[in-house]
């Protein structure tokens, strides 16, 4: 009697196998690119509420906010990796700071704002996000 050892994989299960992968990759990839968008927008957030507190404190110090957001003061414009900084609406008594995306780094259409009343709000973002008067969105269904 002669036994035929079988080894190896048939075609057939390394095409199952194949597909399998190829649907379980359509649903990470965009999945895993909102994680690392999200986490990008971390950046804006956290240094607009620290620019804030410098704000304030540039007040308490001067009783004005004009002239902040310059070199040599308590309240330096910010910088940042994925986001531009800008200071505008500078008077006695108020401020805007916005943070904008930077298009080499992914995050091209967030556009985040604080002011003086600490304000927050997202005036611009990508296709399939939200903005949102009252908040800065941190994922795409614009809920704060």
């Amino acid at each position: 009697m002669n036994k035929r050892q079988i080894q190896g994989f048939t075609l057939v299960e390394l095409l199952v196998v194949v597909a399998i992968i190829s649907i379980i990759a359509a649903v990470a990839v965009p999945q895993y690119s909102d994680y690392v968008t999200r986490s990008k927008l971390a950046e804006a957030s956290s240094t607009l509420s620290e620019h804030r507190v410098r704000m304030e404190q540039f007040f308490q110090d001067n009783r004005t906010y004009a002239g902040a957001c310059t070199a040599g003061t308590v309240a330096p414009a910010p910088t940042g990796r994925y986001f531009t900084y800008a200071c505008s609406n500078l008077t006695a008594t108020t401020f805007t700071v916005t943070a904008t995306g930077v298009a080499a780094q992914g995050t091209a259409g967030f556009v985040f704002t604080i002011d003086q009343a600490n304000t927050r709000a997202t005036t611009g973002a990508p296709a399939g996000w939200t903005t949102n008067s009252n908040c800065w969105i941190t994922k795409k269904s614009g809920a704060c």
